[in-house]
């Protein structure tokens, strides 16, 4: 159904806001072959493009960075303090192994007041961010000669099949990435109507700003956002709640927090998706944003501007978990975005 080795070695390289270099260089990589041209910009982020029949341009934005931390502080019994790179939930820090990148790769662990040493108040609290340390079992002097402030640390958490779903950290957005990379395989050797960029972006996690800065400079006619959404159905969830179901198909974006998708790419999409039975669900996400936003708004002209999105599990937590089948449905439903959208119409109405 899906190259389940391939996207693990995408779920786990390192890479994030700010610090992409590894899953860049692992992008690069997998692109040889499949597009036209590609290229790198001053941010950082990879622009593969493929040419296309008509002299239109086309935005796909995945952005590599996961959630992540940066070293602040080291003191003098070699306990790391750090920053969030990206919106974090404290309580699923406790006690997690995560990775400092530094002249080496550096193991620790995420550690807190023992619970049995909290006063009765505190036990009923999440530990705020702040009051966690990493534990690399290593004394100051020497850690300090393999990592140094402003060294980025991801968390350390393998992907593994669980029934018909993945399960792994940084799925968002890494299953991007993943299902980009796809669509470009799938459509190599195959004729487009317009100029696809596929675009790899950086800093999503903390501001859209490599997608804001691709945008400027590739002013697309089209764009589609590319990343997961909230999957609440869990126990306990309102159906209001939910927002998508795992195994329920791809995701059209209708609005989120920072864009309301443009009417004609939502109705171009659920059409597409009838015609090709393709599974899909409608995704109204009430706060949150994507590189979605950063494509509509920044191109010289605007865009007409749309999102497929993969529904997720737990998301920003230590693991997060998608459907196979969902990820293969939006495989499918951009690769027939990306080649039909001279077949539609696009004027008011």
């Amino acid at each position: 159904m899906i190259n389940v080795e391939l996207l693990k070695n995408i779920c786990k390289t390192p890479g994030t806001s700010g610090f992409e270099q590894r899953i860049r260089a692992l992008v690069l990589k997998e692109l040889e072959g499949l597009v036209d041209r590609v290229e790198v910009d001053a941010m950082g982020s990879v622009v593969a493009i493929k040419k296309g029949r008509e002299d239109k341009r086309v935005m796909i934005a995945a952005h590599m960075d996961e959630i992540g931390f940066i070293v602040t502080h080291i003191d003098d019994d070699g306990f790391v303090r750090f920053h969030t790179l990206g919106g974090f939930d404290p309580k699923t820090l406790t006690s997690q192994r995560v990775i400092i990148h530094g002249k080496k790769d550096v193991i620790g662990v995420m550690g807190s007041k023992p619970i049995h040493l909290m006063k009765p108040d505190e036990r009923t609290k999440a530990v705020p961010t702040e009051d966690y340390f990493i534990d690399t079992g290593m004394g100051k002097e020497e850690l300090k000669e393999l990592i140094s402030l402003g060294n980025p640390i991801t968390r350390e958490r393998e992907l593994i099949e669980m029934g018909e779903c993945v399960n792994s950290k940084s799925l968002d957005n890494r299953v991007s990435v993943f299902i980009l990379l796809e669509v470009l395989r799938e459509l190599k050797g195959k004729e487009v109507p317009y100029d696809i960029y596929a675009v790899f972006t950086v800093q999503e996690e903390v501001g859209l700003r490599g997608a804001i800065a691709a945008s400027q400079q590739i002013n697309p006619d089209f764009g589609f956002g590319l990343d997961v959404t909230i999957a609440f159905d869990v126990p306990g969830a309102q159906s209001y709640e939910m927002v998508t179901k795992l195994g329920k198909g791809a995701a059209i974006k209708i609005m989120d927090g920072s864009t309301i998708c443009d009417y004609r790419m939502v109705a171009y999409l659920k059409q597409l998706a009838d015609k090709h039975a393709i599974p899909w669900q409608a995704e109204i996400l009430p706060k949150g944003g994507t590189d979605t936003a950063a494509l509509q708004r920044y191109g010289q002209n605007g865009t007409i501007a749309g999102a497929i999105s993969i529904p997720l599990r737990h998301i920003h937590q230590t693991i997060e978990m998608v459907h196979k089948r969902d990820v293969r449905d939006c495989i499918d439903l951009l690769k027939a975005g990306v080649s039909e959208l001279d077949k539609y119409d696009w004027s008011f109405r």
